[in-house]
């Protein structure tokens, strides 16, 4: 019932997106070109689609043969405007996510900037002391000011858009029409197999165009590891009978995480905050008192890898705390071997714009 009160201000929304998408199909608002490889990765609705397991695909890919370099707002840090992500920074200062790669990529160029042309322009200067070769967008579908090679759009295989609305009814960020825009669609999040059928229905649900490719992958867990301490688990960790684990998760949709984890253990609590929690310290002392409760001898909190930034940040940690804290790193894997075509797809983009603006640069510099 209250969510009709609320349709008012979605169509007021919807009127207001459709405007602004408008202006940049007729090149009323312009959306800057650079000539260095740029790639979006972004969603259309609000919530956990994946997109930074899947920015950290690409840098994979990526680094071994490019210099790279990865720009995002850096959502709810505490600072403003253009700045480096040291493997020394804070969430605070830069965003969980962002910071969650420079640690698991410290050579490469990690950035947050709010305006995306600014941060472009900065990391792409001449001046530079390196200049990426590509550089990887996160969470930009809805920033026109750039205009990207590739768009790849992301949607959540367990929420799909086909039936939803724009917000603050639903959870659309813009009509479902501006799929249009991307390259890619991925749908994120499978279960391990897609039957021909299924995929035939959601091919006709995304209305999938002549030019654009559709893939579906699914996140893959790997072995915990700890946020602080270098002490692994052993593996006969788990074969305990009364091994108990509270899991603490500030994500979108920490169901999946949830279910993981419930195949090694009986007994999992779940303490949930909300996406990019700024942990304090009275959540502290109550996941401690949480855990305190637990009775069993061989237990743990489990934490997710964006999550751990954020613990990070504080230094008034208990040893027990620290001690106990783990996180569960994630990885994307595409369904039906199509991560070789993905990885062609992307490779022959970057190479080929790559030599194009070198080619440009030798022709401008024998012409001077």
């Amino acid at each position: 019932m209250a969510k009709i009160f609320l349709y008012p201000l979605s169509w007021l929304y919807g009127i207001a997106v459709y405007f602004r998408n408008q202006m940049y199909d007729l090149n009323l608002f312009k959306s800057k070109e650079f000539d260095v490889p740029i790639i979006s990765v972004g969603n259309i609705t609000v919530g956990g689609t994946g997109k930074t397991p899947h920015v950290e695909y690409l840098v994979n890919l990526l680094c071994d043969k490019f210099k790279v370099a990865t720009l995002s707002r850096g959502y709810k840090r505490k600072t403003s405007g253009f700045s480096y992500v040291e493997t020394t920074s804070t969430a605070t200062e830069v965003g969980d996510e962002p910071l969650q790669i420079k640690n698991k990529f410290p050579d490469v160029t990690v950035a947050v900037c709010e305006n995306r042309v600014v941060g472009a322009e900065k990391l792409l200067n001449i001046s530079n002391v390196i200049i990426p070769d590509v550089l990887l967008l996160d969470d930009a579908f809805q920033h026109r000011s750039i205009t990207p090679g590739i768009s790849i759009l992301l949607i959540d295989y367990n929420r799909q858009i086909k039936d939803d609305t724009l917000l603050p009814v639903g959870r659309l960020r813009e009509s479902a029409e501006q799929m249009r825009r991307a390259n890619i669609i991925i749908f994120t999040k499978c279960i391990n197999e897609i039957t021909p059928i299924m995929r035939r229905i959601l091919m006709k649900d995304v209305g999938l165009m002549p030019y654009q490719k559709l893939y579906f992958t699914t996140l893959n867990y790997e072995e915990l590891k700890p946020v602080f301490s270098a002490k692994k688990l052993d593996s006969r960790f788990y074969r305990k009978e009364d091994v108990a684990f509270l899991i603490v998760a500030g994500i979108a949709s920490p169901k999946l995480m949830h279910n993981y984890l419930k195949q090694f253990s009986k007994r999992t609590e779940m303490l949930v905050f909300p996406d990019h929690h700024n942990y304090t310290s009275e959540d502290i002392h109550s996941i401690s008192q949480k855990f305190e409760s637990i009775n069993s001898k061989n237990k743990i909190i489990i934490t997710t890898e964006k999550d751990a930034m954020r613990f990070k940040d504080h230094h008034d940690l208990t040893d027990e705390f620290r001690d106990a804290l783990y996180y569960l790193p994630v990885k994307v894997k595409f369904l039906d071997d199509e991560g070789k075509s993905f990885n062609t797809k992307i490779f022959n983009y970057v190479g080929e714009n790559k030599s194009n603006r070198e080619l440009h640069k030798r022709k401008n510099k024998s012409n001077s």
